[in-house]
């Protein structure tokens, strides 16, 4: 297996989006090793995710660092968004070090497809164009995400093998779509986790091996945009739909040292200082 080389030598980052994730009761579960370990073994917040608890206006904080008073994005229908007000995280990296490469990946259509709502991941057709950027685009809505997270993450394997980029987002949402069709105590949600916890396992040994091979510092961050009922569904404001997290674990370099508790919106903050 060949690696290229990176013409860059500050830490690399990979944002790791899992859609509605309990990420307490995915450890007590056991089914979510990966996830486990890196727990275990990172930097650790809580986080509170702000009202309403559903997908766009959450991944937009995260993803953008303003809140929903700038972005004006207030469910997953993107009606009047302020997006080109709140570049996101990519984007923003790019404008800090114009020489960097970004990549994103996703199956929801608002977060990287431009021919849908949106997107928040900005396309930027010059940079692509020029290898700056790259997109891989798949709609989970459509074709069901437990077939569509397998191809994101395979793509994103390949990234990180074939171009290292300098700042990644990668997001999956089989998770999300088990609970609502069987909500999270049992069956679906914990096979969907696990089955995800695979794929971080593989993109995580990609990276390690990358930096055994060529010594790159790289940055894993993991969150998610909400919590469920356990009933399934979320948009209330329940501690547990509210709930989210922040796992950040250094590979080649010391885990961050970020304050104890941090906001959502602070997040891509703290990521581009990592640059």
């Amino acid at each position: 297996m060949s690696y290229s080389f990176s013409m860059t030598s500050q830490t690399k980052i990979l944002l790791i989006g899992i859609d509605g994730l309990i990420l307490q009761r995915a450890i007590d579960s056991g089914r979510a090793a990966t996830l486990a370990t890196l727990r275990a073994d990172s930097y650790f917040s809580e986080m509170v995710v702000d009202m309403p608890t559903v997908s766009g206006p959450s991944w937009t904080t995260l993803l953008t660092g303003v809140t929903q008073q700038v972005h004006k994005v207030i469910d997953n229908d993107y009606g009047n968004h302020n997006l080109a007000a709140a570049p996101d995280l990519l984007t923003q990296a790019r404008m800090l070090k114009p020489e960097i490469v970004t990549y994103a990946a996703a199956g929801w259509p608002p977060l990287i497809d431009p021919n849908d709502v949106g997107p928040v991941i900005r396309t930027r057709v010059a940079d692509q164009s020029t290898g700056k950027h790259s997109i891989f685009v798949r709609d989970g809505e459509t074709n069901g995400y437990e077939t569509v997270d397998v191809e994101v993450a395979q793509d994103a394997v390949r990234a990180i093998r074939e171009i290292a980029p300098d700042a990644s987002f990668v997001y999956f949402c089989g998770a999300d779509e088990a609970g609502h069709l069987d909500g999270t105590i049992e069956g679906s949600y914990f096979d969907a986790i696990n089955r995800i916890d695979g794929l971080v396992a593989q993109m995580h040994h990609a990276i390690l091996e990358r930096h055994r091979m060529l010594k790159e510092k790289w940055l894993i961050v993991i969150t998610t945009d909400h919590g469920h009922r356990d009933e399934g569904g979320h948009g209330g404001d329940s501690p547990q739909e509210r709930a989210s997290f922040v796992i950040a674990h250094g590979v080649g370099v010391q885990h961050p040292s970020w304050p104890p508790q941090i906001k959502p919106e602070e997040l891509v903050g703290h990521l581009l200082s990592t640059l």
